[in-house]
């Protein structure tokens, strides 16, 4: 039935892309359009995305990416994120806040190493191809529209208080005025010679190269302590994905270090519990998915980067048995869901959800699905002048506590709060699924897909769905949307309620894209909490 006002269901039997902002998700369908397959797609949205999203992510940030590679009929997945450097003095920290801004946070550039380990492994298109649609938005310029204005804006007060930081970075993205306005278009010239740069000469110009080089100088300037031996370092790497059985389809994320296994323990406890029966929207959902994810997230925190043998101990039938007994018993769940804190203390959620995802099918038969990120708003702040690239502050998600038995040490792999998913049904794939929100990507996922799977939602609707964000405690986050007696009634079982707005980004900003295996249309949904949009081809 037509409903009036909703966003409409966006379809194409030949590709789609689904990105945070709609000139980056028409810049991979125009290399769809052009015969470049989704691997080739994906590398454009992403160079795109560092143009109208450069708060979000870019060529200096990392992610990872899980794929249905049509040629291979499996899935895999890559990860471009780099260690930790070999020489970050992780004694001189005691807490994560003191890695927010400058140059120590910042981590060996894993984005562009992935982007052309994509391109390389399973494209058609050449960088020059790939990148020129960047090339030309950075260039030409684009007007900020209006989440972009509300980035900008929140951000420029802080980094203003960044006196080594903030001139190069309000040149560059605010043509030196500090702050922006409706109508205001952001032109990037030095980015657009750096992705020429990068196009005619490869990714060495990085790597080992004059750009790594001019990266390194200046963050040496500024006390950082990254080498050119970190960045010869980085090397993406394809791995077979991590994957359970939900609903009679396999989902897959990337494995540890990446920390997607939380979203799989999940869905496996959920997998106990027939959610179909319920109302959707009622306090018993709500209640056993919240209280499902918040002894997933326990799990994951306890055990860190768990070893094969450990990661199928947390997922097998006696483990997942206990957890749902757990959630069966009422008694209210307390407990922390970023990182390891001791037993006493309790964290406060922290504006960290800046991040981008995106998923791209092509007519070929394959699917990716990526997440990258600058690791916060604009990342380090450390803007490199004529270069035009903001760098990532992805050691603020190491953790440094000195108390905890996983804290971070030079050289080791850093743990992920990210999962770029694919679900295949009778080894098919039908559903790319990923979203931005720090800790929080590990429990909006699950809310998204029990949407789609359990209650029958649309993509489109499934991701529209109210979701909350559960903190340290008992503390959890919903949507207004949610019916307020529902909001009393989890209060009463022992969630710790705050009634946010009715659509926020610290719930996420999900995209997505589904295969109906018996006709091979493709569904794109994204998300209004974010200027998502869907481009098919």
């Amino acid at each position: 039935m037509l409903q009036h006002g909703r966003r409409p269901t966006i379809a194409s039997r030949h590709g789609m892309v689904a990105a945070a902002h709609p000139l980056a998700a028409a810049a991979g369908a125009r290399i769809l359009g052009n015969g470049g397959t989704a691997f080739d797609a994906a590398v454009a949205t992403a160079a795109a995305l560092n143009v109208v999203e450069p708060y979000m992510s870019g060529l200096a940030g990392r992610g990872v990416a899980t794929c249905y590679i049509a040629k291979e009929r499996r899935v895999r997945s890559l990860d471009f994120v780099a260690p930790i450097p070999d020489k970050f003095p992780v004694e001189r920290f005691s807490h994560r806040d003191q890695l927010m801004r400058g140059a120590l946070p910042v981590g060996a550039p894993g984005n562009l190493a992935g982007w052309c380990e994509l391109a390389e492994s399973h494209g058609r298109k050449t960088l020059p191809e790939l990148f020129a649609p960047a090339i030309a938005l950075a260039r030409d310029g684009f007007q900020l529209i209006e989440f972009n204005l509300e980035e900008f804006d929140k951000a420029a007060p802080e980094l203003a208080a960044h006196k080594a930081l903030y001139p190069e970075w309000s040149r560059v993205y605010t043509a030196g005025k500090g702050s922006v306005a409706p109508g205001f278009i952001l032109k990037q010239p030095d980015l657009a010679r750096t992705l020429e740069a990068l196009a005619s000469d490869g990714p060495g110009l990085l790597y080992g190269g004059a750009l790594g080089q001019k990266i390194i100088d200046r963050l040496n300037e500024l006390g950082g302590c990254l080498t050119m031996e970190d960045f010869l370092a980085v090397k993406p790497r394809w791995v077979d994905p991590i994957a359970i059985s939900y609903r009679g389809h396999a989902v897959n994320v990337p494995p540890p270090p990446c920390e997607g296994f939380q979203y799989l323990l999940t869905l496996r406890i959920l997998e106990g519990f027939d959610l179909a029966k319920l109302k959707h929207g009622s306090t018993q959902h709500l209640d056993v998915v919240l209280r499902a994810i918040r002894l997933a997230a326990g799990v994951r925190i306890a055990s860190s980067v768990p070893s094969p043998q450990r990661l199928a101990e947390i997922l097998s039938d006696g483990h997942v048995e206990a957890l749902r007994a757990r959630v069966r018993d009422g008694r209210p769940v307390e407990g922390p869901t970023e990182q390891w804190t001791p037993a006493a203390d309790k964290v406060a959620a922290l504006e960290e959800s800046h991040t981008t995802s995106f998923s791209i099918a092509d007519s070929d038969g394959n699917l990716v699905c990526v997440t990258q990120s600058l690791g916060s708003v604009f990342g380090s702040g450390v803007v490199v002048p004529d270069t035009g690239l903001c760098l990532n502050n992805f050691l603020y998600w190491a953790d440094v506590n000195p108390e905890s038995p996983h804290r971070v040490k030079p050289g080791s792999a850093l743990p992920m709060c990210m999962a770029p998913s694919i679900l295949t049904k009778d080894d098919a794939p039908v559903l790319a699924l990923g979203t931005p929100g720090s800790y929080g990507i590990l429990q909006t996922q699950p809310q998204a897909l029990v949407h789609y799977l359990d209650f029958g939602l649309p993509l489109q609707q499934a991701i529209e769905a109210p979701r909350a964000r559960l903190t340290d405690g008992r503390e959890v986050l919903i949507e207004s949307r949610v019916d307020k007696d529902v909001h009393e009634a989890l209060r009463q079982r022992g969630h710790d309620v705050t009634t946010g707005p009715a659509w926020t980004m610290k719930v996420g900003g999900m995209q997505g894209i589904a295969i109906d295996p018996k006709t091979g249309i493709l569904t794109g949904g994204c998300d209004p909490r974010r200027d998502g949009y869907c481009v098919p081809v």
